[in-house]
């Protein structure tokens, strides 16, 4: 067994190679006696694997008593909406979310908490103590919530104008229900990519990575749409570009959700995390609200959101967590309502939105591939460095490290075998220079190793 899909948010690995039927068996026998003999609900996304790993998931499970359930094919968001309104035991996600499509995974809920961390650790070492698992696979109940999930985003929205939107679902899980729905509330759609397909054909169904956008920017311009929407391949991440075709980064996205949740509900938490522009916190600050910093990952601003009692939290990566009128889990099909819901209101088009904000030269994420069993260890050494020559660095999740007239973040992701860097700056030439700096460091780094 491959110790390594065992993460720090959830289990994931090359579907073939490390999720063998063997190790997903034995996952599922763990994660059934943490049911207690209650329901054991599994969700997965639209990629060839999921089949064999629910089936999988489900032999181990039945061994253990509990009763298992299929909740069909469908997006993270709607196996979140069944543990919310079914009362499970362990609701399983699998999923390989942005990763390429040999991969797969999952996302674990036990109740209503998404393990993570050291609930991870444990199951892995449950794991690795099972016997080879010898049962059939299970005779399963399906139950589909996806109406019931729709119907509850219907019933919240009212749009009183007709919006053209772009939809791009990279052949991600989501595409259909989006479009659906969208165009069930009244807005014109203009699809692209939305059948389902594992394989993602046209692109890799990452909003994060501006190339993935291109079809979508150039379809906005050509239509003459307001704006565009991009999801990832389970629809918990949102991409938004503006009429010009312009991407519009998830910490703006962000500060544009928090302007309108703070004049409904002053003084609101509200949490992004270390990836972030420090434009969103001195625009959250500026409008009243309380802006916290956290570390990275869907897992670690879910709980933080229920600690801070925070309404509204959101990553670089296009997670947009609501408490506000919704259930603190992250959504990209909600997301875009409550975001199409303040373009509808909006005195300009959606450029305008983001108008108002100081400009900053910043880049995307930049992902450098490194091997799983070094990055964090890189990490570290780079850290070491920072502190001997006296850098001032923020080491909540990686290195954020402040410059004079900006920041430069190094951090491990613990998604993808990458290191992820981010700088922003007040001018071109100070962005160069300080990602001049960090690669510099880095280099050094893995010499040291």
């Amino acid at each position: 067994m491959n110790k390594q899909i065992f993460r720090k948010y959830d289990i994931r690995g090359i579907a073939d190679k490390d999720l063998d039927n063997k190790t997903v068996s034995k996952i599922g026998f763990v994660l059934g006696t943490m049911a207690d003999g209650g329901v054991f609900a599994i969700g997965r996304d639209c990629r060839s694997t999921g089949i064999r790993l629910r089936d999988q998931l489900a032999r181990g499970a039945a061994l253990s008593g509990c009763t298992v359930v299929d909740l069909g094919e469908q997006t993270t968001p709607m196996t979140y909406f069944a543990a919310y309104t079914m009362k499970l035991a362990i609701t399983v996600m699998i999923t390989g979310s942005h990763n390429p499509a040999e991969y797969n995974g999952f996302k674990i809920m036990k109740g209503l908490h998404t393990l993570w961390g050291d609930a991870i650790t444990e199951i892995q070492q449950k794991v690795e103590a099972v016997e080879e698992i010898q049962n059939e696979i299970p005779q399963m109940q399906t139950v589909s919530v996806r109406e019931a999930y729709m119907d509850r985003l219907r019933s919240e929205f009212s749009p009183q104008v007709s919006l053209k939107v772009a939809v791009d679902a990279g052949n991600g899980t989501g595409g259909d229900c989006a479009v659906a729905l969208l165009k069930q509330l009244g807005h014109r759609v203009v699809p692209l990519f939305c059948d389902a397909d594992g394989t993602f054909p046209n692109h890799h169904p990452d909003p994060t990575v501006v190339s993935n956008l291109k079809h979508l920017s150039e379809t906005v311009v050509k239509e003459k749409c307001d704006l565009g929407i991009a999801f990832d391949g389970d629809a918990d991440r949102i991409g938004i570009v503006d009429e010009n075709g312009q991407v519009i980064f998830g910490d703006r996205i962000l500060c544009v959700l928090a302007g309108a949740l703070l004049v409904d509900n002053p003084g609101a938490t509200i949490i992004s995390e270390v990836k972030a522009s420090s434009v969103f916190f001195s625009h959250v600050e500026s409008m009243g609200g309380k802006a916290m910093m956290f570390p990275t990952g869907h897992s670690i601003i879910k709980e933080g959101m229920l600690k801070e009692n925070a309404l509204l939290a959101g990553e670089m990566s296009g997670h947009i967590f609501f408490r506000d009128r919704y259930y603190g889990y992250d959504d990209a099909l909600y997301a875009t309502l409550r975001f199409l819901e303040i373009a509808e209101h909006a005195d300009g088009p959606v450029s305008s939105l983001t108008s108002q904000l100081p400009p900053v030269m910043a880049t995307p994420e930049i992902r450098e591939e490194c091997d799983d069993s070094i990055k964090f260890t890189i990490v570290e050494k780079v850290k070491q460095i920072l502190n001997s020559q006296n850098y001032i660095f923020n080491d909540i999740d990686g290195v954020r490290v402040e410059f004079k007239n900006g920041w430069g973040l190094l951090r491990a992701s613990n998604t993808q075998p990458v290191l992820v860097m981010r700088f922003e700056a007040g001018t071109i030439h100070q962005l160069k220079q300080y990602e001049q700096v960090m690669r510099t460091i880095l280099q050094k780094a893995r010499k040291e190793l």
